[in-house]
């Protein structure tokens, strides 16, 4: 388990955010103290399993999990990351820490844009579900969605014009 910048390491506490850098996007955990996190992973999955495979983005339920966060992590590298506290108040600590407890074991909903594993950690540490990660995607599909319109526009006028009569 390494975390991404020796350099600026900060040792995790209870009620942090935690996010964990996997090859092609990161994911997201609340640590809960004593080397423990809670983080949400694919119903049918192992209880070692986190979010990390390809099966994960198609999944429409998910497991609350406390896990080791070493275990979670593999060999992959992980950050304290509380970006959203500047924006938004953090519920108390006893508080985040117990609204994670509750949930261990309990089956959610997960949507990769409108509930993912950022959306989870932030609502316990927030009340409120946030995700950069789901705002840059839709973002990107909004961007794809408006280029292709406005190709197939292009296109309709294009075939218009070639059919009209001299």
């Amino acid at each position: 388990m390494a975390n991404s910048d020796p350099d600026t390491y900060t040792e995790p506490q209870p009620g942090d955010l935690i996010e964990i850098f996997r090859p092609a996007y990161q994911h997201w955990a609340l640590y809960l103290g004593d080397g423990y996190i809670v983080n949400i992973t694919p119903v049918d999955e192992s209880q070692a399993a986190t979010m990390s495979s390809v099966k994960s983005v198609f999944t429409r339920k998910a497991v609350v999990r406390m896990q080791l966060l070493k275990d979670v992590v593999g060999g992959d590298t992980f950050r304290v990351n509380n970006k959203y506290d500047s924006s938004h108040m953090p519920l108390p600590v006893s508080e985040i820490v117990e609204r994670a407890q509750l949930l261990i074991g309990q089956e959610v909903s997960y949507d990769l844009l409108g509930s993912n594993c950022e959306h989870f950690v932030t609502l316990l540490r927030y009340g409120e579900g946030v995700s950069e990660q789901a705002t840059r995607a839709i973002g990107a599909i909004s961007l794809v969605t408006a280029a292709a319109s406005a190709f197939s526009m292009l296109g309709f006028i294009s075939t218009r014009n070639r059919n009209r009569p001299f």
